[in-house]
């Protein structure tokens, strides 16, 4: 049985590339399409972003709202955004321009600070400044301020070191503090908020309460709510409350669970170094990429938002929105009929004035600007004359500086990868090449790959080194301008390079590459530009003329719904595919539609019982058309806010499901077609 589960998600996933509409190649020079959650016709469809976005905090100043999140190791680090809906997103700056602690962060003396440096930030507003507070290993707890938040910044450091803080500021003046992982602290902070009020620390939730890290405080209506992430028996997100700021606290153990789209769990990265010790994708895991870490927010128009992260495998840690139900006195991100289970599409949050779709950042890049665009971070703090983009006018300028390898190379610029799928393409022009030098394009990861251009005894040739097998395919290369491409599939987690000479005819080149979730770097795969000498010598340069990514599915869905078209759907029980059903597909507007078949149309009764009614469409003849992240048909009751399945038992038709579990054996995924 679960052989046939897996077999049956699986055969899914291969059917969708042929279903799917990618967005072809333009003739123009560099894509700008990229992925947007605004489905522009009053939907959005999460993830917010597609590339990672982590350790999320979002507040409201007025009618604005801000978001920052953990940056890691890149510089510079906190991106600060701002937004009128949550969904499209201006980038403010950068609250850090870099962080340098000693040779660590500098990739110097054979050390590195991968998976270390800024995270788990808490933005908050007071008096008119903006505040984010930071973690760094080994070091105080970091705070930048700013009047402006597109800065500048100050920052300074306080006394203590506080794990995965969250601040707040209270009604009388006064500032808290929660941190902690499984053990949660509480204290009052000093006015000047460098250091605790002696005396007031104290535990506020031992590990037995389940409340986990990640805490995000608030003050709602004259009660205190912390929410929390806890991974004990599977990511979900716990929150307390309690009518006085030191407690006591009551526990909800989730208000949100379980909910990771019908995402199965990726690769997995069981050690750090050759050999690598790698798990394969487990469909029978249903919360390894569950929504966790984030907290609430609300709106000026007075709706309740959650906002989250969740593990979309190799891509990174994801940035989602939830419409929040509040029950009980408890906030679940969800709907009312479905609480704690987020539906992946749904209505934008309201608003002054329609919101035109914009997104943070621009990933394409011919380097013609005299500044590197916010999409670009450093591997670690770079060395800056090591570096231009004056030096050639229109090129990216890399001194190659000497490093036993790729990991240790310094001056490697990265940007997020970003999904479902993209293909970032560089061209190199490798004339200013010395004797030892290696430059191209990478996936940096662990492991990582690189594709590059190296001059060995006064020869160029591609090499493509393949950091999971430990091996390196090599091609004579004739030309000193090559095209340097990577084909990755976040869905599937493989990757494929090729290059050119001219620009059209892309030679593959290795065999196919594994990407890999891991918690070394303690992020998604990046692409990046890199130059390096393998030889205790001066190197040369490497100039890049741009960088191209290509994006052939940047919207929420991958097929537009089929209005007023006749459909046929399967779905998958876990079995075999079930028999097909043939509808018309009505639009009901927001991306809701009414199944027709013949006069009647698919009806959903309270019970979840599903009929077919010779009536006029309405709530319970209406659904929700979404999709999982690999983009099977999910269709979601307005009625009752569950799903619409076909019983793996009966084989009935029926609207019971709270959403779609990782190997599909529950029947929620359609497949379908047109005549």
């Amino acid at each position: 049985m679960k052989n046939a589960m897996f077999t049956a998600i699986m055969l899914a996933w291969l059917a969708l590339p042929a279903a799917a509409q990618p967005e072809p190649r333009t003739g123009s020079p560099l894509s700008h399409r990229t992925w947007t959650p605004d489905n522009n016709n009053g939907t959005f469809t999460n993830p917010v972003f597609y590339d990672e976005f982590s350790d999320p905090d979002l507040i409201r100043v007025g009618d604005w709202f801000y978001l920052t999140g953990t940056t890691m190791h890149a510089m510079p680090g906190l991106p600060v955004l701002r937004s009128k809906d949550m969904l499209n997103w201006e980038f403010l700056s950068y609250a850090a321009d870099r962080l340098d602690f000693g040779p660590a962060y500098r990739l110097e003396d054979g050390k590195n600070i991968y998976g270390r440096g800024i995270w788990a930030p808490s933005l908050r507003y007071r008096n008119g400044v903006f505040y984010i507070f930071s973690n760094v290993n080994g070091r105080g707890t970091q705070i930048y301020s700013a009047v402006n938040p597109r800065g500048p910044w100050t920052h300074w450091e306080m006394k203590r070191s506080l794990h995965d803080l969250s601040v707040l500021f209270d009604d009388d003046g006064k500032a808290y503090v929660v941190w902690g992982h499984q053990d949660m602290h509480i204290a009052q902070l000093t006015d000047d908020l460098l250091d605790i009020v002696p005396g007031t620390e104290q535990v506020v939730f031992s590990k037995t309460d389940g409340m986990g890290e990640g805490a995000h405080f608030y003050k709602f209506g004259g009660r205190y709510y912390i929410i929390s992430s806890n991974y004990a028996g599977g990511f979900r997100m716990p929150a307390a409350r309690a009518n006085h700021v030191f407690g006591p606290y009551e526990v909800n153990q989730a208000i949100s669970k379980d909910e990771g789209f019908g995402m199965v769990r990726g690769y997995r990265l069981n050690n750090k170094q050759y050999p690598f010790e790698i798990s394969p994708p487990n469909p029978a895991s249903r919360d390894a990429s569950a929504l966790h870490q984030g907290g609430v927010v609300l709106t000026e128009a007075g709706e309740w938002w959650g906002f989250s992260m969740m593990d979309y495998n190799s891509v990174g840690r994801l940035f989602s929105l939830a419409p929040v139900t509040w029950q009980d006195g408890w906030p679940y991100f969800g709907l009312p009929g479905n609480p704690g289970r987020n539906p992946r599409t749904w209505v934008k949050p309201r608003t002054k004035e329609p919101q035109q779709i914009r997104v943070p950042f621009v990933r394409s890049d011919d380097f013609a600007e005299p500044e590197l665009k916010p999409i670009w971070q450093w591997n670690h703090v770079p060395v800056d004359d090591k570096w231009s983009l004056t030096e050639r006018p229109g090129f990216l300028r890399l001194h190659a500086l000497s490093a036993d390898n790729f990991w240790e190379a310094r001056n490697t610029l990265t940007q997020r990868a970003i999904g479902p799928v993209s293909s970032p393409t560089v061209v190199l022009d490798a004339v200013g090449l010395l004797e030892n030098d290696v430059a191209g394009l990478a996936l940096l990861n662990l492991p990582y790959a690189t594709l590059g251009v190296e001059r060995k005894d006064g020869a160029l040739s591609l090499a493509l080194f393949d950091q999971a097998r430990n091996s390196t395919v090599r091609v004579p290369l004739g030309v000193q301008r090559v095209w340097l491409r990577a084909e990755c599939d976040f869905l599937k987690e493989k990757a494929r390079f090729s290059y050119a000479t001219d620009g059209q005819n892309f030679q593959p080149i290795g065999d196919e590459f594994t990407m890999i979730f891991q918690l070394t770097t303690f992020q998604g795969v990046r692409y990046g530009l890199f130059a390096y000498n393998t030889g205790k010598q001066k190197g040369g340069m490497a100039d890049f003329d741009s960088i191209d990514i290509h994006q052939p599915y940047p919207r929420g869905l991958m097929r537009p719904i089929p209005y007023d078209k006749q459909i046929q759907m399967k779905a998958y029980t876990g079995r075999a595919p079930a028999q097909a059903m043939n509808f018309t597909v009505q639009d009901m507007g927001l991306g809701r539609v009414a199944l027709r078949a013949g006069d009647n149309y698919l009806s959903v009764g309270l019970d979840g019982g599903v009929t077919l009614q010779a009536a006029r469409p309405g709530v319970a003849q209406s659904f929700q058309w979404m999709e999982t992240p690999t983009g099977e048909l999910l269709l979601m009751s307005l009625l009752t806010n569950f799903y619409l399945r076909i019983h793996p038992q009966t084989g009935a038709l029926i609207a019971d499901s709270p959403g779609p579990i990782p190997d599909g054996s529950d029947g929620v995924r359609f497949l379908w077609s047109t005549p």
